[in-house]
């Protein structure tokens, strides 16, 4: 395992760096970030020298990138265009979507494995086509209109929640904003462990368990369930990161100060500090999952080894 693990941390290294230097020349070419500071009017040239100068602008786009890695390795993410260090909005932000990530990834967990478990005990029941109906409208309706919908009845009419959550977002404030979040990911677990359960269901170790006169409590969790999940692990290991970089429109949609605000407003006025900083930071999540799901793997499954 150890082997394994180490042999995985030596491959992230070059997947890191070709992600983000993919990102750094995407964000590079978008357009030019000076015009943004100067705002609707154009910069004089000899502002806008003085800006690429101190920006690092002026130099060739793998010279900014051999710095920019070579900051990223001693903590440093740049500085704002405002002047604020990127590490200061990442202390600011990430916390906030972590938290709304956590409350999201605990839907998922909880709701959508629940009613996949139950879809897939009773498939081709009402209670089965009722739940795929359901899922396949969630699938449907976009997340923007999911949120606005919910802010309006439970916030603007009726009154049970803040139609916009507050600077600290709280648990209890981010519940609905993750529900909104999860609700596509959400159907999708349903979906997929209702599959992976209605075919394990038909495995000689599932029916070697039942002819054992094994409890059906104990058969679906310990042995049905368990392989089931393998599957959807991955779904939700892979889901973190695109959660916490695809809640823009949620944190939007609520006046969520998280990551999703922050890239939102640093694409809006083209700050490529902001932006590389943030999405860098995002591909070492996405990185960590990965390897803690292929982990999870091995406790799922006892028949799964790693050299």
């Amino acid at each position: 395992m150890g082997r394994y693990v180490v042999r995985r941390l030596l491959q992230m290294i070059p997947v890191f760096i070709g992600a983000t230097l993919l990102i750094f020349l995407m964000v590079n070419v978008m357009g030019d970030p000076i015009a943004g500071l100067c705002g609707d009017r154009q910069c004089d040239a000899a502002t806008a020298a003085q800006l690429k100068k101190e920006f690092g602008l002026d130099k060739p786009v793998w010279q900014q990138y051999l710095t920019y890695m070579g900051n990223v390795f001693t903590g440093d993410f740049g500085t704002a265009f405002n002047g604020q260090k990127v590490t200061e909005l990442m202390a600011t932000a990430f916390p906030v979507t972590i938290r709304l990530t956590i409350v999201a990834i605990l839907f998922e967990i909880v709701i959508g494995i629940t009613l996949g478990v139950v879809t897939g005990l009773r498939r081709g029941k009402p209670v089965d086509t009722s739940v795929l109906m359901l899922t396949l409208v969630v699938i449907s309706v976009p997340t923007f209109v999911t949120g606005l919908l919910l802010q309006l009845l439970l916030g603007v009419e009726w009154g049970w929640i803040k139609p916009s959550v507050s600077t600290d977002a709280t648990f209890s404030e981010l519940i609905v904003p993750g529900l909104v979040l999860a609700s596509v990911s959400l159907a999708y677990v349903t979906r997929l462990t209702r599959t992976s359960i209605a075919e394990n269901r038909r495995s000689d170790y599932v029916r070697t368990a039942v002819a054992k006169g094994l409890p059906r409590r104990r058969v679906v969790i310990r042995h049905l369930l368990r392989n089931s999940l393998i599957p959807v692990i991955t779904f939700i290991g892979t889901d973190i990161g695109a959660l916490m970089g695809g809640a823009i429109v949620t944190e939007r949609i609520f006046n969520i100060h998280g990551v999703g605000y922050q890239l939102y407003q640093g694409i809006l006025r083209q700050n490529t500090q902001t932006v590389v900083g943030f999405v860098t930071v995002l591909v070492l999540v996405f990185l960590v999952a990965n390897l803690l799901v292929d982990l999870l793997y091995a406790v799922l499954d006892p028949r799964i080894r790693y050299a």
